[in-house]
């Protein structure tokens, strides 16, 4: 028998580099309450093969660890589930088909998030846990990469993340498990040296305190604290990092390493770990660093609240800045976004009619005109080239692909590969979703006030027939309007969606 789902419940699961973590909460007496928190070692990014690939054995090894997290999802509904996937996954080659068979298994989709969006939610996980007024900064070293965040309150000011980890480090420098003063003292600099270039900007902008908020800093912590180099509340102090270089060496062997508090697993990325520790230690002057454990699932988690609050969430603050920043014309913004919801919502009235992303659609109607402000000329391309390569907070790489698509297809007759791109990101619906963002941008070519009437009605007739229908003589009266739906007719031809008008 099926497990029925509980109204309210809410997952996150962080799938990194090294771990693989797990979150579940309920709403509680108008709090949130961790009900389920799970934490695997999977080290996807120890499964490369010399292409760039992710090794059968460690998928398997992936898919064993999200069977279990299934487990725990039963109860939660499916919207309910966010799943994020970090640096490994950004870089295997075969990362898409590991994600088509891990989506199978925790029956949601996954996100590939960018680095600096990864940064951004380990700051909101941070800030959420350990709510602070004024500046800090945020360090998480990761399996793949690590994550450096300045920020106040709960706004991150400063975002990077630096291809190190962990794990990759691990395995350039310290492969064969032999410990030697010329690897580690390599592998300092390696980290000073990727650390360099966002060293100025952070020396500058300057921070109160400084946290970390990854299991590599909790590690050294305990080690540091069991040796007596740090006390309760003291925190990781450069002096004692230097110490425990020291006293590392003393070991040939990652596997001859006896620090007490230091678990089995964590041996052979000690090195690795103190090693890019000491680098952005001595590359941004820190001299006390203490450890925080909220993360990047929490933030993943806390976001999920936040939008449940129906609060202008970190999306619609980010699309408000990109308008600013490239002059949109928010009032003919408004009017796209109205008119092409109001064709959605006409459409989601019957029943037999596709289902329409009306999430994706409202964002592209706020953004279609961003390549504006680079060139009138073919502004749709310069719009599609920003949102899909631009670091946008909030939105993961396939919400931008989609964003992208849909802005690119906003005018101009389609070519056929943006045909099949919109079909690849979501067949045939996805298709009309652009098709009604078409149609919004037109019906608003006057860039005149908001008109929210029922001068028009769209209609669906299967199995494929789109019919836009306007009130007896209203054609008449506006003759460009009728002369760009004629054009529009003459683009959408050859379509899986016939289109007329009357």
């Amino acid at each position: 028998m099926q497990e029925s789902t509980e109204a309210g419940l809410l997952a996150a699961i962080d799938l990194g580099s090294n771990s693989f973590h797990l979150v579940v909460a309920r709403p509680d007496h108008g709090e949130w309450r961790v009900i389920e928190s799970l934490s695997e070692k999977v080290q996807l990014a120890a499964g490369f093969d010399d292409r760039g690939r992710l090794t059968e054995q460690v998928q398997e090894r992936a898919l064993h660890c999200l069977s279990r997290f299934a487990q725990h999802l039963c109860a939660v509904e499916p919207g309910n589930r966010r799943v994020v996937g970090t640096n490994a996954l950004r870089v295997a080659k075969n990362a898409s088909s590991f994600i088509r068979r891990a989506e199978r298994q925790l029956g949601c989709p996954i996100e590939i998030i960018a680095g600096r969006e990864e940064a951004r939610l380990i700051y909101l996980g941070v800030a959420y846990t350990h709510p602070h007024q004024g500046r800090r900064l945020v360090v998480d070293i990761g399996g793949g990469s690590t994550e450096f965040i300045i920020g106040d309150g709960y706004e991150p000011l400063l975002l990077e993340s630096l291809h190190m980890g962990c794990i990759s480090y691990q395995r350039r420098f310290f492969g064969d498990g032999r410990i030697d003063a010329e690897s580690l003292e390599q592998a300092v600099l390696a980290a000073r040296h990727e650390v360099m270039p966002i060293a100025a900007a952070y020396r500058e902008l300057g921070w109160e305190q400084a946290l970390g908020s990854s299991g590599t800093i909790k590690a050294l912590l305990s080690v540091l604290q069991s040796l007596g180099w740090a006390g309760a509340n003291d925190g990781i102090s450069l002096a004692a990092l230097q110490q425990l270089k020291l006293r590392l060496l003393s070991f040939r062997h990652a596997l001859e390493i006896d620090f007490p508090g230091l678990k089995e697993d964590r041996k052979p990325l000690l090195a690795s770990g103190l090693a890019i520790t000491l680098g952005f230690f001595q590359e941004l002057g820190i001299e006390h660093l203490h450890y925080v454990d909220g993360a990047l699932r929490e933030g993943v988690l806390f976001e999920m609240i936040g939008r449940q609050g129906q609060s202008l969430d970190v999306q619609e603050r980010t699309i408000r800045a990109m308008q600013a920043r490239y002059h949109v014309d928010v009032e003919q913004a408004l009017r796209v976004r109205q008119s092409a919801l109001q064709l959605a919502e006409q459409l989601q009235a019957q029943s037999t009619a596709p289902r329409i992303d009306k999430i994706s659609l409202a964002h592209a109607a706020d953004l279609h005109e961003v390549g504006l402000d680079v060139a009138h000329s073919g502004f749709h391309k310069h719009g599609a080239y920003l949102l899909r390569y631009s670091d946008m907070a909030g939105f993961s790489r396939p919400d931008q692909e989609r964003l992208s698509l849909l802005v690119g297809a906003h005018r101009r007759k389609l070519r056929e590969e943006q045909r099949l791109a919109l079909l690849d990101h979501g067949g045939r619906d996805f298709l009309l979703t652009a098709v009604l963002l078409r149609l919004a941008v037109l019906l608003n070519h006057a860039r005149q006030s908001p008109v929210i009437n029922p001068r028009w009605q769209l209609l669906w007739q299967e199995p494929a027939r789109l019919h836009l229908s306007f009130a007896r003589g209203w054609l008449e009266k506006h003759p460009l309007t009728l002369m760009d739906l004629q054009q529009e007719a003459g683009y959408l031809a050859g379509l899986e969606i016939d289109f007329s008008f009357s």
